[in-house]
């Protein structure tokens, strides 16, 4: 999450989205309705955008002759066609609102749209609605009282691409619904912007549109309404003028699955200060699976979780504009086989992990990362101006355990701690090797920066702050990074998802025998080499 200078870098994005559409509202503190809701072609000039984006073949995709049917009554709305560098494609629009569980197939030539917010079902509340309950759901469109969940739940095929039709165009996976999102190695779903499909991207693009929210009822702090010690907290969506609620007391909660998903060019400001991620977790519960999903030059962070109690794998971020992992809330999260990886020049953190100011409040939040490789190429005007000043952050209410990692920032301080609040926030590393500038750790608040390095505790816990590096391929481990003991990141699995963390032959995210993960299903930038299907700047056309 970015302070308010940042929005200096959107508000030429913001004016632009302002003053080509029909919007009814677009404010500091709104988020614009939908745009173009007309039945007309919408056929995308490619101007040579600065700097030129990677070449993308010749146009080899053929419109599809209409839209598919699918189970909810309301049905796609056919918008015509689309044209970029790989071909032109019928467009089909998701409803406003989900009311009925439905597929959206994969069909060669079409492309699915969102325009402006898009709710999965209605939010069914704290808990689930009933007869002797019920609940006034706040999302538009939806008919109140509810006595039970809608229990909408969309899935989406291997293969398919949806992208946001406005900037304000966001995916809200409501409380009581859920989102099947589930590619494959081969076929991987891709959610992004209409610039990406028209071929204007550079690999400097970042905040085309909104992003991917899963709300759930899951465990939260830092209430928006209710309170920790009521047991009845919960939380509104950040920038969103319609409400989206989250939180409860199911740390189960099932949001669904992401699986072999790539989230494009994400974060529109959708008011003053508040943008979205690619993704972000909001209340998830540990029923909810995501597996596999990178998050592609996010303008904001690569994921949030507020809350709740979940876990990630196979977790790749590559050029997000603020940080690549943020956790807050009172969230527990376990990642593991993590690559996070900065555009050179730009960016705020690898890890952003706090409450602050909220540290007497409960669960804590609670971050376990292992077998991860973070890789800063340079200092950032973002990082060492109004960021974070180091690569990491650990403060607030927070508890962290690194595992099994590699730190890269030779340009950078590789840790910061802020103390504050009566229990301030802790930091353990279990076989993690950094590679800093000489100054290593910054400490602020009620911390020394002697204090952080005794918490990270370079030569125990076979813990190296003064790794020479040896990569290869930007993240692959070298001599040296295979050469540290490893830490069996299983010993540090908690409940309910005690059996999430695997016990791994190296430390970091890549090494011999553990390269094929990123592969195939990944896209491709120029400081992003990962073997993907296509570049990020371009569509997959099979």
């Amino acid at each position: 999450m970015r302070g308010l200078s940042a929005v200096k870098y959107f508000n030429r994005s913001l004016v632009l989205g302002c003053s080509l559409l029909a919007l009814s509202a677009c404010g500091p503190d709104d988020v614009a309705s939908p745009g173009n809701s007309s039945g007309v072609t919408v056929n995308i000039s490619t101007p040579t955008p600065s700097p030129t984006p990677t070449p993308t073949g010749p146009a080899t995709v053929t419109p599809a002759g209409t839209c598919p049917t699918i189970a909810d009554p309301q049905g796609l709305t056919d918008k015509g066609t689309i044209s970029g560098p790989t071909g032109t494609y019928r467009v089909c629009e998701l409803p406003r609102t989900m009311k009925v569980s439905s597929t959206l197939p994969k069909v060669a030539g079409l492309l699915y749209s969102l325009n402006g917010r898009v709710d999965v079902g209605c939010d069914g509340g704290f808990s689930a609605p009933t007869t002797g309950a019920p609940y006034t759901s706040t999302t538009v469109g939806c008919s109140t009282p509810l006595t039970k969940d809608t229990n909408v739940t969309l899935t989406i095929a291997p293969g398919v691409i949806l992208f946001g039709n406005t900037g304000q165009s966001w995916l809200a996976v409501n409380r009581g619904n859920k989102i099947m999102a589930e590619g494959t190695a081969t076929a991987p779903i891709v959610f992004t912007s209409k610039d990406n499909v028209g071929g204007l991207n550079s690999d400097n693009s970042i905040g085309q549109w909104g992003g991917v929210v899963l709300l759930g009822r899951g465990k939260i702090t830092d209430c928006n309404y209710g309170s920790v010690a009521s047991g009845t907290c919960e939380r509104d969506t950040e920038g969103a003028v319609d409400k989206a609620i989250f939180g409860g007391n199911d740390d189960n909660d099932n949001s669904g699955v992401i699986k072999y998903v790539q989230i494009r060019y994400s974060g529109f400001v959708l008011s003053a200060d508040k943008e979205l991620q690619s993704l972000t977790n909001e209340g998830v519960g540990s029923g909810t699976v995501i597996d596999y999903l990178q998050s592609h030059n996010s303008s904001d962070d690569g994921s949030e979780t507020f809350g709740g109690d979940l876990g990630m794998s196979h977790y790749i971020v590559t050029g997000a504009d603020d940080d690549s992992l943020d956790v807050d809330a009172g969230a527990r999260l376990r990642v593991q086989h993590a690559l996070l990886l900065q555009r050179p020049g730009q960016g705020d953190t690898f890890m952003e992990i706090d409450s602050n100011g909220k540290e007497d409040d409960t669960p804590r939040t609670r971050l376990v990362v292992a077998n991860f490789t973070a890789v800063q190429p340079q200092a950032s005007a973002q990082n060492d101006g109004s960021g974070d000043l180091a690569a990491t952050m650990f403060r607030g209410n927070s508890d962290t355990t690194l595992v099994d990692g590699v730190i890269y920032a030779p340009n950078n301080e590789c840790i910061r701690m802020n103390g504050s609040g009566t229990t301030p926030a802790t930091l353990k590393a279990f076989s993690v090797v950094l590679t800093c500038n000489s100054t290593k750790y910054i400490g602020t608040g009620s911390f020394t920066a002697a204090n952080v390095a005794t918490a990270f505790g370079s030569g125990s816990n076979n813990n190296n702050d003064s790794l020479t590096s040896t990569l290869t391929s930007l993240f692959v481990n070298g001599a040296n990074e295979d050469g540290v003991a490893v830490t069996d990141a299983a010993t540090y699995n908690f409940a309910p998802l005690s059996t999430f963390f695997t016990t791994p032959t190296h430390i970091g995210a890549a090494y011999s025998g553990n390269t094929s993960w990123y592969s195939g299903w990944t896209c491709n930038s120029s400081y992003a080499p990962l073997g993907g299907g296509s570049a990020c700047t371009s569509l997959p056309t099979t």
